[in-house]
């Protein structure tokens, strides 16, 4: 990708992938700490650890084993909000080109959507690698993504089921918390074009971001590569519309819900990934009912 063509798709995502936010205080602050859970599960406050993503979905990753198709899935269950609307502290940049592009602090997110969803399904915990390779695979297509996930029995993740993993149920805007951690993902990189102008290859492998982890355990997804999904609406077609997922390296927006739309199913480049999902073993899933926001 020549540096013409990286800022036409970088302003491009600025279109696409945009969270509108709106100040507002945070009236449930004050809630008794015994209460703390059932309302971060039902609406729209963070969590109090909202600074880093330590806090794993601990039951998931242990069921995996039973519900997925191999060890390197992990289950991902529970309630999804569709519609959601964050409410940024402060913005990164508050002037120019790119500004509300970046938020340093989230202090809310609110569901929007009047029944939440249960979702479960498998989701790759890491970008996929070719085997016997420490860094996932780039220049890949969304065709390439689809032909290598099915090959395995899998497939492209639904853009909605990589908002989830993302974000888990407190809908955090980004997979390790609620403050923009520069360090955290392979994220906010500024030495990002080599001597020719094109984009350097920066990606780093699954072990070197520790703390790049979502709520049920899945690693980078936010930076490293641009990851193709489906979008939701689209999946039964005959020619399902992708959009990329997670940004990479560069500064970017990086949040769980922005999305790049304005690639085809052939395009592919240095920054392009993906990973697979699967539907999980119907066997141990059991039945719930659509949840109330």
């Amino acid at each position: 990708m020549d540096h013409r063509r990286f800022i036409a798709s970088l302003s491009l995502l600025v279109c696409t992938g945009a969270i509108v936010s709106a100040s507002e205080p945070n009236a449930l602050a004050d809630r008794k700490k015994k209460n703390d859970s059932a309302r971060r599960a039902m609406t729209s406050e963070p969590s109090l650890d909202k600074t880093n993503g330590e806090k794993l979905n601990v039951n998931s990753i242990a069921s995996s084993a039973n519900a997925c198709p191999d060890a390197n899935m992990v289950l991902v269950d529970g309630n999804y909000c569709p519609e959601v609307l964050h409410t940024c502290r402060h913005w990164l940049e508050s002037s120019g080109r790119y500004q509300y592009f970046r938020c340093a602090e989230y202090t809310s997110a609110k569901c929007q959507s009047k029944e939440r969803v249960h979702m479960r399904f498998c989701m790759d915990r890491d970008e996929w690698a070719p085997p016997g390779e420490t860094l996932p695979a780039s220049h890949v297509s969304w065709t390439d993504a689809k032909r290598t996930c099915e090959a395995s029995g899998k497939r492209v993740c639904l853009e909605s089921e990589w908002n989830f993993a993302c974000e888990g149920e407190e809908m955090r805007p980004y997979p390790y918390g609620w403050k923009r951690d520069p360090d955290a993902c392979n994220a906010d990189r500024v030495d990002i074009f080599r001597p020719d102008g094109k984009l350097a290859d920066l990606r780093v492998g699954a072990k070197e971001k520790p703390q790049c982890v979502s709520p049920f355990g899945v690693h980078n997804l936010s930076g490293n590569l641009e990851e193709w999904t489906t979008i939701d609406r689209t999946k039964h077609l005959a020619q399902p519309a992708p959009a990329m997922k997670g940004a990479y390296w560069q500064p970017s927006r990086n949040h769980c819900r922005a999305a790049q739309t304005a690639h085809d199913h052939f395009y592919n480049g240095t920054e392009t990934g993906f990973r697979c999902c699967a539907d999980a073993d119907a066997a141990n899933s059991a039945t719930a009912p659509t949840a109330k926001k």
